[in-house]
């Protein structure tokens, strides 16, 4: 272990000590149970920005425990997994606030945010892992700690959607569990390595690498959502906002596209990956993703389920630039991982205050909202114009340089997949944009929230009116401030720098 190990265990324990003591508290400990919610993300915040200033001056981190004859559980840290795990210490604190709003008064909030924290421990430990199999006993932790929050709500909705998880999740696991094994025996139990560790292997073992190679997409696909492993997510929007927003822009989805990343440029190598032509096959799989739930979420006027579709379709974004295995196109699927985190978690808090405050669901109760609601409307047109990539937003900023790394890879087809997206992504974001700002409400509304909990000072809680806002100023600045030193722009570049092996590219 470095001197630094214990830092790396530290940031896992700030959330999975929390967690475990929330489970044993009773109902009524409402302010011992917040103090240790948001004491845990609060020190995780604080773990992590250490990390991230250590990391930057090149400081060296990494634990290692033996767990069978030639098999160490590793933790490390390098610009890479501090990017994932930045994005999830940040906004775990922001949606922890928002949840303590969400479910005051709701039953059962400690084994709530009791699997929440240890959900936010297992993302973490994907993004501190060092090696393949660490990254899967932290995977699979991650779907068992995920499944109590889909069906937290116990409706028949709810259990079906867990079902469904279950058996997506569990049986990509053992496929991603079988290929894991399968390469340790090939070529051992080694630390993720920037460029890869299987170039030896390339000609000899050609077929079995490519075998491999579609096993673990279809191991961490399921959770990147990747057509047509994609079914359980818009089916899992039946769960509380707080625990869509974690789905889909901290935790599962994230986990997969971060695995999609691993395997590319630190287990295979872009250069590998390329050589065996199973970088043009990804690319071809993640433009069809994108196509595909952007006419999907065209098609409901569910807000959450729309959202959804939205999320299958702008991960592969992720996917897609890392496939294209060039820098710009490496800059464009990273910087992605944070800006669609912080622009979607944006859009879930929003349809999340709509549905607590004014019980509504659908694109088609909108209209008007944008007078009731002014603050969380802004916010939410702030997160559909970034998804959609206009600039200055941050979605602009993955959108540039995706083109760009197409035109540099020679994928020039894949400019016109960008381009079609776009306006797929303007025409289901822009109708309920429209209608919260310029409808006409011929109805009263139903305030849901003053039934239940009295008038409130503001347009809704306070507690989830600031998470909001705060999202959605961050995904603003995340384009307006893109060139500047530590935006997640200038964090990507770093990585590209410092740790990818592209071939053709010296920094």
């Amino acid at each position: 272990m470095t001197d630094g190990g214990w830092l790396l265990l530290a940031i896992l324990m700030s959330s999975l000590g929390p967690g475990l003591a929330i489970f044993f508290l009773p109902e009524r400990r409402y302010g011992l149970r917040t103090l240790l919610n948001l004491g845990g993300a609060g020190t995780k915040l604080v773990l992590v920005g250490w990390l991230l200033l250590g990391v930057l001056r090149g400081d060296e981190y990494q634990l290692s425990i033996p767990l069978l004859p030639g098999i160490d559980f590793v933790l490390a840290a390098d610009a890479l997994s501090l990017l994932f795990a930045t994005l999830s210490a940040v906004l775990w604190f922001v949606t922890t606030v928002y949840a303590i709003g969400y479910l005051e008064g709701s039953p059962r909030r400690s084994r709530f945010f009791g699997f929440f924290s240890l959900c936010v421990s297992a993302t973490v430990g994907i993004a501190l892992s060092g090696n393949l199999i660490t990254l899967l006993i932290f995977y699979e932790l991650l779907t068992l700690a995920t499944w109590p929050l889909v069906v937290h709500r116990g409706t028949p909705a709810a259990l079906r959607a867990g079902r469904l998880y279950l058996a997506y999740t569990l049986t990509s696991g053992l496929v991603l569990f079988t290929a894991i094994v399968w390469l340790t025996l090939l070529a051992g139990a080694e630390s993720f390595v920037p460029g890869g560790y299987l170039g030896e292997l390339a000609t000899t073992h050609e077929t079995t690498l490519k075998v491999l190679f579609v096993m673990l997409m279809i191991g961490f696909g399921v959770k990147a959502a990747l057509v047509p492993l994609h079914s359980w997510l818009p089916i899992a929007m039946v769960a509380p906002a707080p625990v869509s927003a974690l789905l889909h822009a901290v935790a599962v989805v994230k986990a997969g596209a971060f695995g999609i990343v691993r395997v590319v440029n630190d287990v295979y190598g872009a250069e590998v990956t390329m050589e065996l032509g199973l970088a043009a096959g990804l690319v071809v799989v993640a433009a069809i993703t994108i196509l595909y739930g952007s006419i999907q979420a065209l098609r409901t006027d569910d807000l959450k389920q729309r959202l959804a579709f939205s999320t299958v379709s702008q991960v592969s974004y992720i996917v897609l630039g890392v496939a294209l295995a060039g820098p710009l196109g490496v800059i464009g699927g990273l910087v992605h991982l944070v800006h669609q985190g912080i622009t979607k978690i944006t859009l879930f808090f929003c349809a999340g205050n709509f549905a607590e405050t004014l019980g509504i669901h659908k694109i088609s109760e909108l209209d008007g909202v944008g007078r009731r609601m002014p603050l969380t409307m802004l916010a939410f047109t702030l997160g559909a114009l970034g998804m959609i990539g206009l600039p200055p937003l941050a979605g602009f900023v993955t959108k540039w340089h995706l083109g760009l790394g197409a035109l540099e890879a020679q994928f020039h087809w894949v400019l016109a997949v960008l381009i079609v997206s776009s306006l797929l992504n303007a025409a289901y974001f822009l109708p309920p944009v429209i209608r919260g700002w310029l409808g006409e409400r011929r109805t009263s509304w139903h305030e849901r929230m003053v039934e239940h909990s009295g008038p409130t000072r503001f347009e809704t809680h306070w507690m989830l009116l600031v998470p909001t806002m705060f999202v959605a100023a961050l995904s603003l600045l995340g384009g307006l401030l893109a060139g500047m030193s530590l935006s997640p722009l200038d964090w990507v570049t770093l990585i590209v720098e410092r740790d990818y092996s592209i071939p053709g590219f010296a920094p």
